[in-house]
Parts: C-alpha cells; sequence; structure tokens
C-alpha cells in the first residue's frame, strides 16, 4: 500500500514538472527520466527485498519476470507431456472434445509407451458393442426407496464460492442438457445449482452449508426441506477429499458476499469456516446412524458418503460398523490424494492422502471381504478425465466416475493456476462479477455437455475393444502398467483382492489386512491397541 501511495506521489511530481518545464527548456525531458528514477531508487535502498535493496530500480525486472513466469513455462517451455497437473494434451483433448471437433490424433502416439509407470490395456480380436443402456447404472441399496437412474460419468463436488454463479449455472445446464449428474460440492445448494432443474447430488460437508444452525451445528428442518425437492437425487457425506485430506477450510469474509451467505446460511461479511470433522457423529458408527437419519428425511433417497482413504483400519471399522447396525450406504465416493479443484495447504495437497487406484481397490476389497459389497456403488473421483481412466476405474472396481477439472476445462479453464486468489482470467473460479461474466452459460453448458457425452462413449468404445458388452465385467487383470524392472504386470498382480467374506472368515488373510481388521473397531474411529 505505502509502495503504491509512494508511486502516486512521484507520477504527480513528475506530471507537474513537465507540465512546467517541458516547453521551457528542452533539460526538461531528461528530469522525464531521471525525477521517478531517483524517487524510485531512493525508495527501494530501504526497500524490505534484499535484491531491491542491493540493485534499486533494476532490481524490479526480477519481480516481474517471476510474475509472469507460470504463462512462460506454460505456453514456451512445457512439452506435450510435462504440464502439470494435466498436460497440454490432456488439455488439448478435453477442449476438442468439449467444441465438438473430434479427438484423432495424427502420425501415432507421442507417449513414451515403454517408460515406467505406463498403463495399456491388450485388445480382443473378438471386440463387442456395449448396449446403450450400460450407460447408465441404478444407485440405491436394499434400504433405498428411491434409487436413482445415474449416468456412469458425472460432475464432481464443486462449491459455489469456490466456482462462479455462472459456472455453476453451465455445469447444471449441461447436466440437464446430457442428462447426468451434478454434484454441488460442500458450499450448499445454490440458486445457481436450481435454476435450470439438472440432476443434483446434494453434498453436506463438515459445515452442513444450506442446512446449518447458527451456531455451525446440522439443521434437520432445513435438510428435510431442501432435500425432498425434485432436483435433488442423491446425497453425499463429505468425510474427507482428496485435496486436503482432515483439513477444514476457510472461506475469507471478504468472498462472502450475500449469494453464498444465503446458500450456505452463514453470516454476511464473515469467515465461513468448515472444521476438520463432522460434529453429528464421532464413530462409525454414528456415521452410519446419520446415513440412515439422512436417507429417512429425504424421503427414501439413496445416501452415500466420499472419503479419501486414509488409515486402512478406520474404514475397515466403518465395514464392521455396518455390520454391526445393519445399516448400509447406497454409495462410496472414494477420493484420490491426486484430485482437487480449489485451495488447499501445499504438505495436505502434497504429503496426505491415497491416490485413487490404489484407495479404490483397498476400498473394493475391503467391502468384498466383509461380506458387503453387492449392494453398495463404489464411484472413483480423482483425476479421471478420459475414457481409459474410466476403463481403469471399473477394471479396480468402481461402477460410476465422477469428474471435476475437466468439466472446469469444458468451461473455458485455462489452467492459470489461480483458482485462490479470486483473480481467475477466465471467470471459472472467482466472485468477481467483471470476470466471471466472461463466462457465457449459453454457449459452455453446451460444451459441458458435449465433454461428457464423448469421454462415455471413448469408454464405451473401448471396453468394447476388451472383448466386454458390459462394464461391470472389466478386471484389474485386464489392466497392464510397466515397471522399471522386468516385464509389465497386471493391476491383479500390482494389488491385493481379498475374496467375498474372507475378512468375516478371519483366515488366511494377507499380513498387512489382519492387523487392520484386529484393530478396527466399529464404536471409534482410533484403532484399537
Amino acid at each position: 500500500m505505502m509502495r503504491a501511495v509512494y508511486y502516486g506521489v512521484s507520477a504527480l511530481v513528475l506530471a507537474v514538472i513537465g507540465a512546467v518545464y517541458v516547453f521551457w527548456h528542452p533539460i526538461a525531458w531528461l528530469l522525464v527520466l531521471a525525477v521517478p528514477y531517483i524517487l524510485i531508487g531512493l525508495y527501494d535502498i530501504n526497500s524490505p527485498h534484499n535484491v531491491l535493496r542491493n540493485y534499486p530500480v533494476i532490481g524490479h525486472l526480477r519481480y516481474m519476470m517471476e510474475f509472469i513466469s507460470p504463462e512462460i513455462r506454460q505456453y514456451f517451455v512445457e512439452t506435450n507431456q510435462s504440464g502439470r497437473p494435466f498436460n497440454r494434451e490432456m488439455r488439448t483433448l478435453i477442449y476438442r472434445r468439449s467444441k465438438g471437433n473430434g479427438d484423432t490424433l495424427p502420425f501415432g502416439t507421442q507417449q513414451d509407451i515403454t517408460v515406467q509407470g505406463y498403463d495399456f490395456a491388450y485388445h480382443s480380436l473378438a471386440p463387442r458393442v456395449p448396449p446403450a443402456e450400460t450407460a447408465r447404472i441404478a444407485v440405491g441399496g436394499p434400504q433405498c426407496s428411491h434409487p436413482y437412474d445415474a449416468s456412469r460419468l458425472n460432475i464432481s463436488g464443486m462449491s459455489f464460492g469456490a466456482l462462479s454463479g455462472n459456472a455453476i449455472l453451465a455445469l447444471n445446464r449441461g447436466a440437464l442438457l446430457g442428462g447426468f449428474a451434478h454434484n454441488t460440492g460442500e458450499g450448499g445448494l445454490s440458486r445457481y445449482h436450481l435454476r435450470h432443474g439438472g440432476d443434483i447430488v446434494w453434498q453436506i460437508g463438515t459445515g452442513y452449508f444450506g442446512c446449518r444452525t447458527p451456531d455451525g451445528g446440522f439443521d434437520p428442518e432445513q435438510f428435510r426441506e431442501k432435500a425432498r425437492l425434485d432436483a435433488v437425487k442423491m446425497i453425499e457425506i463429505k468425510l474427507s477429499q482428496g485435496a486436503k485430506p482432515s483439513h477444514g477450510g476457510v472461506l475469507p469474509g471478504v468472498k462472502v458476499n450475500g449469494e453464498i451467505a444465503a446458500a450456505r446460511g452463514v453470516a454476511l461479511g464473515e469467515d465461513c469456516i468448515s472444521p476438520p470433522a463432522h460434529s453429528e457423529f464421532g464413530s462409525p458408527e454414528g456415521l452410519l446412524e446419520f446415513v440412515a437419519r439422512l436417507r429417512e428425511m429425504s424421503g427414501g433417497k439413496p445416501v452415500g458418503f466420499k472419503l479419501c482413504l486414509g488409515i486402512r483400519s478406520e474404514f475397515l471399522a466403518i465395514c464392521k460398523a455396518m455390520r454391526s447396525t445393519g445399516i448400509l450406504p447406497d454409495f462410496i465416493t472414494v477420493d484420490g490424494a491426486e484430485g482437487g479443484t480449489g485451495a488447499a495447504p501445499v504438505e495436505f495437497t502434497d504429503n496426505l492422502g491415497t491416490p485413487i487406484n490404489e484407495g479404490l481397490a483397498y476400498v473394493h476389497s475391503a467391502l468384498t471381504g466383509a461380506g458387503l459389497r453387492e449392494n453398495i456403488r463404489l464411484i472413483a473421483s480423482g483425476k479421471v478425465a478420459t475414457g481409459f481412466d474410466m476403463v481403469i476405474k471399473h477394471a479396480l472396481g468402481a461402477e460410476l466416475c465422477n469428474v471435476a477439472r475437466p468439466m472446469m476445462f469444458s468451461l473455458g479453464c485455462i489452467q492459470a493456476l489461480r483458482c485462490n486468489t479470486n483473480t481467475c482470467p477466465t471467470g471459472v473460479t472467482t466472485q468477481d462479477p467483471r470476470r466471471s461474466r466472461a463466462l457465457d452459460v449459453e454457449t459452455k453448458h453446451v460444451r459441458v455437455r458435449n465433454l461428457h457425452g464423448a469421454t462415455l462413449k471413448s469408454f464405451l468404445d473401448l471396453t468394447g475393444a476388451l472383448g466386454h458388452d458390459d462394464p461391470d465385467r472389466l478386471t484389474p487383470d485386464l489392466i497392464w502398467h510397466r515397471r522399471t524392472d522386468g516385464p509389465a504386470v497386471t493391476y491383479a498382480d500390482i494389488y491385493s483382492f481379498l475374496r467375498p467374506n474372507q475378512l468375516l472368515e478371519g483366515v488366511s488373510l494377507p499380513a498387512d489386512w489382519e492387523g487392520a481388521w484386529h484393530r478396527a473397531d466399529a464404536r471409534s474411529f482410533r484403532p484399537a491397541a
């Protein structure tokens, strides 16, 4: 702030000098250059920045270059495969599919198919054509009276507040046009989610936004009223997310405008805090009882929960709680540590949580070993972008996939990495009205639909190319992973899969499963000693 004032005074001084002397004497032209240089230099000598103290004025070039370095890397330095978190080749594919421009590739693959970590599959000489009805699947177990006929691919949780109102409008209208579901994220059920009538999965986070009491607790009456809206098809309890597992969030008060305050049920202009854990329950059995309560209050709609897999015994404790209470969720969404659309602390993003493939395989295997798998749908969420990503997730046990950042690309996101600054240049992740109106709902919602349709078609085409006419027949032995040493191995060789009821039998358990299963306690998330 002080620097801005100083520069302003300098500019004013310069303007006065120019107005008085520019036509009187040629020396004034030298003052035009010298005066601001001297003033800035004098300020920099006392700057808190070491570079500016040693290199007054010219040192500002360093900060100018640093400011534009992300753009320099993205547009001029990175290769088609080197960008993160989504490389240029992937972004281009998503853009083309969103625009309906096709997705063919000339002159062969640019991937190094012999490199470590490369995943691939063997095709069949007897390819099949999956029927159209396999693109959808019913969600809702025996305890659910209003199951939902869901698309295999849906929009993952992204809150109003993290995304602009226009972004939410375009996503929901695209979901309506394409016949798939739109997850609200934990930020509440806003008017933008409801305007077009697209199918909604209402996510209930630790802040209970949208069904929140003044002191931050859960409000059953608010929940009952909104959960019974026709547009709301499923309810998802968020336990944790891949980008910041076991961490709450803070939306600064300066971003909590009237619309966000209304959607979240919080005070206008005050910090909006999401605690790291739920206050309505504190044990696995309590979680399942909350599932049953929400299912009853919603009128029998599917209710499940979302988590990024962490301590293994804690998830096994949930499995034991399902058996002890007899209460089953209708679905479980498994998020991956590589996921994330909003702001999160660096250490949480980089160092906590389980990658999606490992987490998904474990949850699928745990439910199978506990005799619970048949009546619970698994949803994979975490850097799903292509049809082959969907093939891998289904092979590891998922029946549906959620996608977030590719949907942002379809809205015009350019991966500027400014989601947490309110200065998104494309209007996707900002509450600045001037910036957000750059996102044209009339055109972008069609691109949302296009991306969904093209990705789903690719997934079904690949399923057929592997010799199957139903995605539920995909298995981990179909996916191959190239290692640094020796030949490629299948996912069946990499991950440990239990047979049905193996945990209940308690015999011949792998060592890593046996210890975690014995420590798991249905009455507590903390493992037994």
